[in-house]
């Protein structure tokens, strides 16, 4: 008999998903360790828990060793925030990156010397993660839309109010005024009589 399948989703029991985190912790540092030994590899193998305590495991000596000839390879990019297997596989990451900086990393693959090494999904995942940033630009846009329609509306508005009052005082200056040419036309009746 097989295992039965897992679904992958959020353990909800606590407890539950400590240990299933500890266990399979453990199963990838086991992997990683017989990858190197079984293929002659540099491995190098960070994981933050829930709690931000740290597992790493290294095949070498020096995982920051690891890190430095990965950053020189990737074209000097600082791995600290922005690691480049981030790029490609995490598409929730994709809000850490400007449009520009997305545009950069796709034209730096493609032209890269080893843009024939890009799989279907790396390609599809950088497809996601530009879309992804698109749509943010878009609703910024259209947010910043809505704002200066509103912003043209309250002018809008404001200007309407001192028009208003403007008719107003020119209605009262010509009433004032048609006052004064009806007082100056009486005192002329008078003068005449």
């Amino acid at each position: 008999m097989g295992r039965k399948k897992v679904q992958l989703r959020r353990i909800e029991n606590k407890s539950s998903r400590q240990v299933t985190f500890s266990k399979r912790r453990s199963g990838l540092i086991k992997k990683a360790r017989e990858l190197s030994v079984l293929c002659d590899v540099d491995v190098a193998l960070v994981i933050f828990s829930s709690r931000g305590k740290l597992y790493e495991f290294c095949s070498t000596d020096s995982l920051a060793n690891i890190l430095e000839c990965c950053k020189s390879r990737c074209g000097g990019e600082a791995l600290a925030s922005r690691s480049v297997n981030t790029e490609v596989s995490h598409p929730e990451c994709a809000s850490i990156y400007s449009h520009a900086e997305l545009l950069q990393i796709v034209q730096r693959k493609l032209d890269g010397p080893n843009f024939k090494q890009l799989t279907v999904p790396d390609l599809v995942q950088l497809e996601k993660q530009l879309n992804a940033k698109i749509s943010q630009i878009r609703a910024r846009k259209t947010e910043m839309m809505m704002e200066s329609k509103m912003t043209l509306q309250n002018m809008e508005k404001t200007l309407k109010e001192e028009n208003t009052l403007l008719k107003r005082e020119i209605a009262a200056l010509e009433k004032q005024g048609n006052d004064t040419a009806a007082r100056v036309m009486a005192t002329l009746h008078l003068l005449r009589q």
